[in-house]
């Protein structure tokens, strides 16, 4: 039988061995922010609780819980009740161009990106042929045919003469 250790080495290693760490702040995934948290009903992660500032129609890029909820994969397939994990989804994947696809699984909005994302051909204007960011730029659609902010607003011009 193996001795028994006096009661002072005892609790001294059992307070080492039981002491609690340290407790780690509670962060916005996407800021950082620590103050005015939620989670966000897609993933359950932490974030700013911030989508009463949006003022409406501005466009405006300042809200971590709008930009996740309106800006990804995650929160569409949340909002669109689909099964499953969005990265799996096919729903998703046929639900938007491949563009932007890719950017809404890609973009700074998202807690876990898109892993190998599908490669595209860039969007050209079918007048000019320039390059449009589908994700960021403002365009229209003529048929199959997708249109630059500048072509789109010289075709408006030309229809008033």
């Amino acid at each position: 039988m193996a001795a028994k250790k006096p009661a002072r080495m005892q609790s001294a290693r059992k307070g080492a061995a039981t002491k609690a760490p340290k407790a780690v702040a509670r962060r916005c995934g996407l800021c950082g922010a620590t103050k005015r948290l939620m989670r966000t009903e897609c993933c359950d992660q932490w974030i700013c609780d911030d989508e009463d500032s949006y003022v409406l129609f501005s466009f405006a890029a300042t809200s971590c819980a709008r930009n996740h909820r309106r800006h990804t994969l995650c929160g569409s397939h949340h909002a669109e009740e689909h099964e499953g994990r969005w990265q799996d989804c096919a729903a998703c994947r046929k639900n938007f161009l491949t563009e932007l696809y890719v950017h809404f699984g890609t973009n700074e909005y998202n807690f876990e990106v898109l892993q190998n994302p599908p490669s595209f051909e860039p969007t050209k204007c079918a007048r000019c042929q320039r390059v449009i960011q589908l994700s960021t730029e403002g365009f229209a659609i003529a048929g199959d045919d997708y249109l630059c902010e500048d072509c789109m607003h010289a075709s408006r011009s030309s229809r008033k003469s």
